[in-house]
């Protein structure tokens, strides 16, 4: 007796043509947008349309790549892996696009640069500066900034997706090279309704500060390195500055914030900051580029930037 087996379908997709790369560029946005509809301001289309671009990679592909409803819009397994090397794709074709304009000697094309959240208000920061000489020195490229975790960053600039990434030092990986640029200090703080907002804090030691709960970043970064060595409790765990400070402000946890950025709340009665010149730490910030392949003349000119607006200021 034969057992009858159903064939499954075959990806119609054969050689990459400008169609697919598309239509994966349009998948990538709605991706990242969480959504059809989300996704139709970001590439200006109607969500008719969007809705057929997906229908019809999914065919060319043979593969479900979401679930899109009345419980919203999610990516199936073979979708998270689709995305993962359409992510990984695309930053190829930007990699040789900017290898042939560096071949005609021209600067174009698309540079994605990361940057750990809440720096803007980091006075030694000086990166709008590095972005104005960038855009007056390549006028032709377009750059786009995006704003991710240390990981996120690391890895980003690995894979390609990103060309240069600005982070707080805490390790080295040999397929990354870094730059130093400035620096951040950090303070610990809590929030009204806290046992320490009202107390004095003269006799606090690192010790004593065990008895009471951390907020602490959930990854490796100096805050972890930091809490690991102090032996902090940590009670809650964020994964950017702002989730560090929503923390603190529910007068439940200590934690802490860059000063510059905790500046306001503490202005507002919000914060307040704890044995300042005791409990504190400094990191230092640098930017990333990946050793191998060689970066791009843009990537380097970015790089440049980097150095020479921070070198001005110092």
């Amino acid at each position: 007796m034969k057992v009858k087996t159903t064939a499954k379908p075959r990806a119609v997709l054969g050689q990459l043509s400008d169609v697919d790369l598309r239509l994966l560029k349009v998948f990538k946005s709605v991706v990242e947008c969480g959504g059809m509809a989300a996704a139709e301001l970001e590439l200006n289309i109607g969500t008719s349309t969007v809705s057929r671009h997906i229908k019809d990679l999914e065919t060319r592909l043979a593969l479900v790549l979401c679930r899109r409803g009345r419980a919203g819009f999610a990516l199936t397994q073979d979708g998270q892996q689709v995305y993962e090397q359409t992510l990984k794709l695309l930053a190829s074709v930007d990699a040789f696009r900017n290898s042939i304009d560096d071949i005609h000697h021209q600067l174009g094309g698309q540079l994605d640069v990361a940057v750990f959240d809440k720096t803007v208000t980091n006075p030694q920061a000086r990166l709008s500066e590095a972005v104005a000489r960038f855009s007056e020195a390549a006028p032709g490229v377009s750059l786009s900034i995006h704003v991710a975790s240390i990981n996120s960053i690391e890895r980003g600039v690995i894979d390609g997706g990103f060309q240069v990434g600005i982070i707080p030092s805490h390790r080295n990986s040999h397929s990354l090279a870094y730059a130093d640029l400035f620096g951040e200090t950090m303070l610990l703080y809590c929030a009204a309704g806290h046992p320490l907002f009202s107390a004095p804090h003269t006799g606090l030691t690192w010790e004593k500060l065990r008895a009471h709960a951390f907020a602490g970043l959930g990854y490796h970064s100096p805050n972890m390195q930091l809490s690991h060595r102090a032996r902090l409790p940590r009670k809650a765990t964020g994964f950017d500055q702002e989730a560090i400070a929503t923390l603190i402000l529910s007068g439940r946890f200590l934690g802490f914030l860059p000063d510059h950025y905790a500046e306001a709340f503490e202005q507002r009665g919000l914060l307040k900051v704890i044995a300042p010149k005791r409990f504190r730490y400094t990191c230092r910030f640098v930017s990333l580029v990946r050793n191998s392949p060689t970066p791009s003349r843009t990537t380097k000119l970015f790089a440049d930037c980097l150095l020479a607006a921070h070198a001005s200021r110092a």
